[in-house]
């Protein structure tokens, strides 16, 4: 598409309505600020808040109509991989217990660790947990009740609505749970949500053949070995494990742990903490926060951040290795859009899920907040100089949505083709594009079409 040198001149008169709220109340603000607080201390296994609150949505200028929507979401929360974490934990608890070397908090936490595990087992490891059903069902219906009138017209005009997954279980769960919210938002939509169809290409790029380069640098890059080796021989990450150690087992049995017997202990406990959380409905007597200090595991979050960072995120400025292979997914957003503004494309939305390893590298790729700050090679990735938190970045069910709207013919001239402004939320937060890209107005978080376009160097 061309560049539009002037957007209609009744745009120019709608900006300050366009900058006007929704209505919305400050006790649902403090509920969201509550639901986020302390996130940081689990990393990207953080359950889903939404970061967006109906009281700050800006209204699209006057004129201007949602015309097609598509989004990109992680799966929801799920049961850890596997069980290798708790086992080792419960092998060090067993031999404390043995010697009588427990403290009454060490004595408790052997069976919330075995609890966690069963429900796991239960649930399959690696499955979506009955929170990440509930996550992305009303991350669906919040996405119905943002744009009721495209969702109308998407279920008048019988526009098929597209689902993409990776193929892995998880995503494909997460898939169905949110096309049931939509359905169950706009019961007109049943029977026009395709079936999911999966293209691992662009849904889980970073275990393609096309990315071994990736895989490579994961595996056996120097650079990427030294930083993580020096982040973790800090001094704290010592000094933190004994603290956990010291918490839960006797004086005696602590000394008959090396440093690298309490670092590792102490890593695992971090995981089953993370992971907790997002098996909440099926461990609702498991609390692993008493085990962990809030100051303990921020620090062993911030361990787990750097690996996201350099491994997934902005990494080492300089290179991208880490995320230019999200261009096929920033491609296809593009190419979702363009082909409905062009006339060429009849889907009333796109949805596709998949995972933290695709959700990271785009976030990177688009200059998304929190992930624009790679780090230098002789200062590494650290909380005090460098915005990144796999919290923020990519928590469970991390979602990016861009929304298409077009100008309705009376808001421009007869004979004239009409504008299409795009709007991006993340985690459901209006977002704004990177700062080359200009939006209609200052402040506002609409895009000419084709100022995206430019900004992003297509064509």
């Amino acid at each position: 598409m061309k560049r539009t040198t002037h957007l209609f001149t009744v745009m120019a008169a709608s900006l300050a309505l366009g900058l006007v709220f929704a209505p919305g109340t400050a006790s649902a603000r403090d509920r969201q600020d509550a639901a986020s607080a302390g996130r940081d201390l689990y990393g990207t296994k953080a359950p889903y808040a939404p970061r967006g609150a109906p009281s700050r949505y800006q209204r699209a200028p006057r004129g201007f109509v949602p015309v097609f929507t598509q989004s990109v979401a992680r799966h929801g929360s799920r049961a850890m991989a596997d069980s290798e974490d708790g086992d080792a934990v419960l092998a060090v608890l067993r031999r404390a217990r043995a010697s009588d070397s427990l403290t009454a908090l060490g004595a408790r936490l052997g069976p919330q660790v075995r609890s966690l595990l069963a429900a796991a087992s239960a649930l399959g490891y690696g499955n979506l947990s009955e929170r990440g059903v509930r996550e992305h069902r009303q991350i669906a219906l919040r996405m119905e009740r943002r744009l009721p009138s495209l969702f109308r017209t998407i279920a008048a005009g019988h526009e098929p609505v597209v689902v993409e997954t990776s193929g892995v279980p998880r995503a494909v769960a997460s898939a169905e749970a949110f096309t049931g919210g939509l359905v169950a938002g706009e019961p007109g939509l049943t029977g026009l949500i395709e079936a999911p169809v999966t293209d691992k290409d662009l849904l889980y790029f970073h275990k393609q053949p096309q990315n071994a380069g990736y895989r490579e640098y994961l595996a056996h890059d120097p650079d990427l070995a030294a930083v993580l080796a020096d982040i973790d021989a800090r001094p704290r990450t010592a000094r933190t494990a004994r603290h956990v150690a010291t918490r839960l087992f006797r004086p005696d049995f602590v000394a008959t742990l090396s440093p690298a017997e309490q670092i590792s202990f102490a890593r695992s406990l971090h995981r089953l903490y993370s992971a907790a959380p997002d098996l909440s409905a099926e461990a609702p007597d498991v609390d692993l926060r008493p085990y962990l200090t809030p100051r303990d595991a921020r620090w062993f979050a911030y361990l787990v951040d750097a690996e996201e960072f350099y491994g997934k995120g902005p990494a080492f400025a300089g290179r991208t290795i880490t995320y230019g292979m999200a261009g096929v997914l920033l491609d296809d957003l593009f190419a979702q859009v363009e082909a409905k503004a062009g006339g060429t494309g009849g889907t009333g939305a796109v949805l596709r899920f998949t995972h933290a390893e695709e959700i990271e590298p785009l976030a990177a790729l688009m200059g998304l907040p929190g992930s624009t700050e790679a780090a230098a090679p002789d200062r590494p990735y650290t909380y005090r100089d460098n915005p990144w938190r796999g919290a923020e970045v990519a928590p469970m069910a991390a979602n990016i949505q861009w929304d298409l709207y077009a100008s309705t013919p009376a808001s421009g001239r007869p004979g004239k083709p009409a504008t299409y402004l795009v709007r991006m939320l993340y985690d459901e937060k209006e977002t704004a594009f990177k700062p080359s890209c200009e939006p209609v107005a200052k402040g506002s978080y609409f895009y000419a079409l084709d100022e995206l376009e430019r900004c992003f160097g297509r064509g």
